[in-house]
């Protein structure tokens, strides 16, 4: 098992535990809307890694191939975020979504579209709600479809740490499960333990 580089206190834990319990429940929702059938979205558990870590935490050797949906942020902590699944979940996810058994080469020309509109979907609603429960606000870009190992997953991340989420979806009967990865620097990654430190103070008083 994974060792954790940056140890998150009880506190801590608990605090990122419910916040993204929270975040999850409104992007469940978001997609409930969007493809009209129950959707539940979980976060099981949560830690912080070094980059090389994570990468090889997403490894698999049976199933290398990954897919990911990408998208930077910005603002009281700067980052990137991605929304990882191994390449036979994500076409399971694109099933789930789009509700229909379709032909292969069909779920392939619509893979990239919705797996970008899902990834924006659960992206946007985790960074935005964890943002509005701190009192900060983060700006994001446009989500970008990426494909490659856990390695490629990573590369851009060798000196940063990656606050680690691992999901569970279950839509229109499957489960599937995956991961969400914030990409930070030490900097970033300091704000927002402070600002988690600073919710706890708060809710504590």
């Amino acid at each position: 098992m994974t060792e954790p580089v940056v140890p998150l206190s009880e506190l801590e834990r608990d605090a990122l535990g419910e916040l993204s319990n929270i975040a999850m429940a409104k992007a469940a929702n978001s997609l409930r809307q969007m493809i009209q059938h129950e959707v539940t979205l979980a976060v099981p558990s949560i830690e912080i890694l070094a980059s090389h870590a994570a990468s090889q935490l997403v490894a698999n050797p049976a199933n290398p191939r990954l897919v990911a949906v990408r998208q930077d942020f910005q603002g009281a902590f700067s980052g990137q975020a991605l929304l990882i699944f191994p390449e036979k979940s994500s076409l399971e996810l694109v099933r789930a979504v789009v509700g229909r058994q379709l032909p292969l080469e069909d779920i392939v020309d619509l893979e990239d579209e919705a797996l970008a509109e899902t990834g924006n979907i659960i992206l946007n609603s985790w960074i935005a709600t964890i943002a509005n429960l701190l009192k900060s606000t983060l700006k994001m870009s446009l989500p970008v479809v990426v494909r490659g190992d856990s390695r490629h997953m990573f590369e851009s991340a060798v000196s940063t740490y990656v606050l680690f989420l691992h999901i569970r979806f279950d839509i229109r009967q499957r489960e599937i499960r995956g991961f969400v990865a914030l990409l930070m620097d030490i900097p970033s990654l300091e704000e927002l333990r402070a600002l988690i430190a600073r919710l706890i103070a708060h809710i504590s008083r």
